[in-house]
């Protein structure tokens, strides 16, 4: 793959910038495109300061601008999509997320094809494949159970719909002659470093005392940690550029986990965190099934508010079931097709990442009020 390039959408995310970080080491890339709607200035500078002969060019704009997107693409041989709305709670308008995940994704795949990029990787989700139900057990699935999410939820929904649309794009006709190649990752749950799930919990422990929430002790998930995703990116990219490897992997999807042991959501953030004091919440939790229809109960409420008021509930039926499903795939077919193998052991994935929950409690301690302490 002599003087290639690579564009990388969402490049200022969680797993954009660990995409980057391992490009810079791939042989023969010339250069790399980070693209995002906003960088954070310490993540610009962290590109500007790579320490790479690479060329690093950043784009900052609307993944809904046509010709921003087209300029973007030019001359580009790989586009690596990792950019999206991730929202399972109801926070950020539908349409919203439906223009960002799916017209953006749709527009992307337009610039490649006007721009004549021969290479596209989705970063999907395991979200798009379910759960459907709690009742529901799945463990150690495959891409050939043909798993499909029912829920109309605009993440679940929007993520769905893009990942077919990449599928469905494989074989186009590109402007300047030659096809459009895809494929889809699917990873599991990420955790990690500047996870900002896990942020995001830890903020919300330290201001109860380091208690953590236990809502999600009845899952059994396998969590992957990020830099194993962005290694399966950097495999996928390869293999839709090798003659040989590509054939295999065009127009098809890949689950992505590692070997994190299978573990509830619950027993994973108290895993990583209690190196920091951090403990399980013991009081009395309601039954799954009573959450679930309570979740019915306050979706319902918001739905007949909604002609007048915008009623967000705290959780909704889909946000029961997915972190409360035993529900696990196996990353077979990605080692395979991919060559994949982790490139990070679950011992030392789970201690890079208590440590920066160390560096997190830290900050946080400070500036919390005494009485929450």
């Amino acid at each position: 793959m002599p003087g290639w390039s690579c564009l990388v959408t969402g490049a200022g995310g969680f797993l954009g910038q660990r995409i980057v970080q391992l490009l810079v080491q791939e042989k023969d890339l010339e250069e790399i495109r980070v693209l995002d709607k906003v960088f954070r200035p310490e993540t610009r500078e962290k590109f500007f300061n790579i320490g790479t002969n690479i060329k690093v060019t950043v784009f900052e704009g609307d993944i809904l601008d046509a010709q921003y997107l087209r300029r973007a693409c030019q001359g580009i041989s790989v586009v690596i999509h990792t950019a999206a709305i991730i929202d399972v709670t109801g926070v950020i308008p539908r349409q919203t997320i439906l223009d960002v995940n799916l017209k953006g994704t749709q527009n992307l795949l337009e610039a490649c094809v006007q721009a004549s990029v021969p290479a596209f990787i989705f970063c999907s989700s395991i979200d798009v494949a379910g759960p459907n139900s709690y009742k529901e057990i799945i463990m150690n699935g495959s891409e050939e159970e043909h798993h499909e999410s029912t829920w109309s939820d605009p993440y679940p929904y929007s993520k769905r719909m893009a990942e077919k649309a990449v599928l469905a794009a494989n074989g186009s006709i590109l402007k300047k002659g030659g096809r459009l190649h895809t494929c889809a990752l699917r990873p599991m749950y990420i955790y990690g470093e500047r996870s900002p799930f896990i942020a995001n919990i830890i903020i919300s422990s330290l201001k109860n005392k380091g208690t953590l929430g236990v809502t999600c002790k009845f899952s059994i998930a396998n969590p992957v940690y990020v830099g194993n995703v962005a290694w399966a990116h950097i495999l996928a990219a390869r293999s839709l550029q090798d003659p040989k490897t590509s054939p295999n992997i065009q127009g098809k999807f890949y689950y992505i986990s590692d070997d994190t042991p299978h573990q509830s959501y619950t027993d994973l953030n108290h895993t990583l965190s209690k190196e920091w004091g951090f403990h399980l919440d013991s009081s009395w939790s309601l039954p799954l099934t009573l959450l679930y229809w309570l979740a019915f109960l306050l979706e319902t409420v918001s739905f007949l508010l909604s002609p007048v008021y915008r009623y967000r509930p705290l959780f909704n039926r889909h946000l029961v079931t997915l972190t409360n499903s035993k529900f696990t795939f196996s990353y077979k077919k990605a080692q395979r097709d991919l060559g994949y193998e982790p490139l990070v052991s679950w011992e030392e994935a789970k201690q890079k990442t208590s440590d920066w929950i160390g560096t997190l409690v830290k900050q946080h301690r400070e500036t919390l009020d005494p009485k929450s302490q």
